[in-house]
C-alpha cells in the first residue's frame, strides 16, 4: 500500500499569550493591530502529519486554512515545519468574521475528496471560538470515522489504532481509513521551523482558491447577539482560623448549622 495522503487543517488565530479584548459595539473582539499565529492544536495537527511522513506512513501533507489573506503566512509557517504543500481557501473581512464550523467542515470535505485523502487531521478545537466541531462535522460529512482528543496515533494495516483522552482517562480505538482525527495537547510537541526550512517554504506550492470553487455557501447559521469580558472576580477574605471559616459558610448557607 502507498503512503497516506494527509490533509491537516491549519486556522489562523490571535496568539496565545495576547491580552483579548472585547470591542467597543460588543459584537467581537479587536483582531486589528494583534499579532496572530497557527492555532495550536493545528500545530500539533501538523506535526503528527509531518511524523507519519518521516515513517513513510504518510506520502504527501496538504495544509488548508480558511481566511483572509494573512493565512497565506500560517501556511507558509505549516510548510516550514514540513508539510508538501497547501490551499489556501481565502475569504473577505466579512466572511472572515462570520465563518463558522460547518463551512470550514463542508470545505474541508470537498478538498479531501478532490485530493483523495486518506486521513484528515484536525485540532480538537481552535482557542478563539473553541467550538470543537470541525473535525466532527467533517468526519459526518464524509460519512468517515472519526477519532477526537487523540494522544497517540499507530498506523497498523487498513487502520489507525488511536488513544482519545476522555473525562475518565484514556480510551484505544481503532478507526478504519479513511478517517478524520482531531489532535488533543499530548499527541506530540510541534518543532519549530528553522531558517533553511522557512526559505524552502516559500517556493513550495499554495493554491489560492475561494468557497464557492467548493461549492459551499458561507452565508451565517446562527448569529452572535453580544460579546462580553467574563464577570471580574471579587476579592476573597483572609481568616485566621478553621472555626471563622465554618462561621462564615454557615452565615452563607453553605454549611449546616
Amino acid at each position: 500500500m502507498s503512503g497516506l495522503r494527509v490533509i491537516v487543517g491549519c486556522k489562523r488565530v490571535i496568539d496565545y499569550a495576547v491580552k483579548i479584548r472585547v470591542k467597543p459595539d460588543k459584537m467581537g473582539v479587536v483582531t486589528e493591530g494583534v499579532k496572530h499565529s497557527m492555532n495550536p492544536f493545528d500545530e500539533i495537527a501538523i506535526e503528527e502529519a509531518i511524523r507519519m511522513k518521516e515513517k513513510k506512513i504518510a506520502s504527501e501533507v496538504i495544509a488548508v486554512s480558511c481566511g483572509p489573506p494573512q493565512c497565506q503566512e500560517t501556511l507558509r509557517t505549516a510548510m516550514a515545519m514540513g508539510a508538501d504543500k497547501a490551499i489556501h481557501v481565502e475569504l473577505d473581512a466579512k466572511q472572515a468574521e462570520t465563518i463558522q464550523p460547518l463551512h470550514v467542515a463542508k470545505i474541508l470535505a470537498k478538498i479531501s475528496q478532490e485530493e483523495k485523502a486518506d486521513v484528515i487531521i484536525v485540532g480538537k478545537q481552535a482557542i478563539d471560538g473553541d467550538c470543537n466541531q470541525t473535525g466532527q462535522m467533517t468526519a459526518a460529512l464524509l460519512d468517515w470515522p472519526q477519532a477526537t482528543f487523540a494522544s497517540e496515533v499507530i498506523k497498523n494495516n487498513g487502520d489507525l489504532t488511536v488513544t482519545r483522552e476522555v473525562d475518565g482517562g484514556l480510551e484505544t480505538i481503532k478507526v478504519k481509513l479513511p478517517a478524520v482525527i482531531t489532535a488533543d495537547l499530548r499527541l506530540n510537541e510541534p518543532r519549530y521551523a528553522t531558517l533553511p526550512n522557512i526559505m524552502k517554504a516559500k517556493k513550495k506550492p499554495l493554491a489560492k482558491k475561494k468557497a464557492s470553487d467548493y461549492g459551499v455557501d458561507l452565508t451565517p447559521t446562527h448569529q452572535i447577539l453580544s460579546v462580553e469580558d467574563p464577570p471580574v472576580r471579587e476579592a476573597g477574605q483572609k481568616l485566621e482560623t478553621t472555626e471563622d471559616l465554618v462561621a462564615k459558610l454557615r452565615e452563607a448557607g453553605l454549611v449546616p448549622s
